[in-house]
């Protein structure tokens, strides 16, 4: 999952300005015929580590479930268990 994720990124990435261009133009027909993954909206964020579709943290990047685990071992600088 994580390798098609991936390959998704890319050929987002490959078709991007013909994409906008075909939109400004109002070209739907030509917009049709793009590859379907070409379409930044078939993008998932997932964990680097896991591949794991939910429970994404954005700003780190992992999922929570390695977030806590990193975080539980002291391996993400910064982030302490909060206790009061």
């Amino acid at each position: 999952m994580i390798a098609r994720e991936k390959k998704r990124k890319k050929l987002v990435k490959k078709y991007a300005a013909k994409r906008a261009k075909l939109k400004a133009e109002g070209d739907y027909e030509a917009l049709d015929k793009l590859p379907r993954n070409a379409s930044p909206i078939r993008l998932h964020n997932r964990c680097r580590l896991t591949g794991r579709p939910k429970g994404y943290m954005r700003f780190f990047g992992i999922s929570r479930v390695k977030f806590r685990d990193l975080a539980s071992n002291g391996k993400i600088p910064g982030v302490t268990k909060a206790s009061w």
